[in-house]
């Protein structure tokens, strides 16, 4: 539990906030599927299936936000942010 805090307080806060998107998306579609969808009981409303397709929104948003994070800590260890023996033209 404690490696896991760790691993989770080590990530930047986009890449944090990219994977609380996509698991809260992948929760309610799991949700979606296993309670309203593969159980009986009553007919399903169309807000509950704009909420279905809404979570797949989410879960993209969610792992462009991972991409970004992780594109962006790549391209800082390679590439430095300035020059620093270089100075403005004058």
């Amino acid at each position: 539990m404690l490696r896991l805090f760790a691993w989770w307080n080590g990530m930047s806060r986009q890449k944090r906030v990219g994977w609380t998107l996509i698991l809260a998306g992948l929760g309610y579609i799991v949700y979606f599927l296993k309670a309203r969808v593969f159980s009986p009981g009553p007919q399903i409303g169309n807000k509950e299936w704009f909420y279905f397709v809404l979570m797949f929104g989410l879960i993209m948003i969610g792992t462009i936000n991972v991409r970004m994070a992780e594109m962006r800590e790549r391209n800082q260890k390679i590439m430095p942010l300035g020059d620093l023996t270089r100075h403005g033209k004058k």
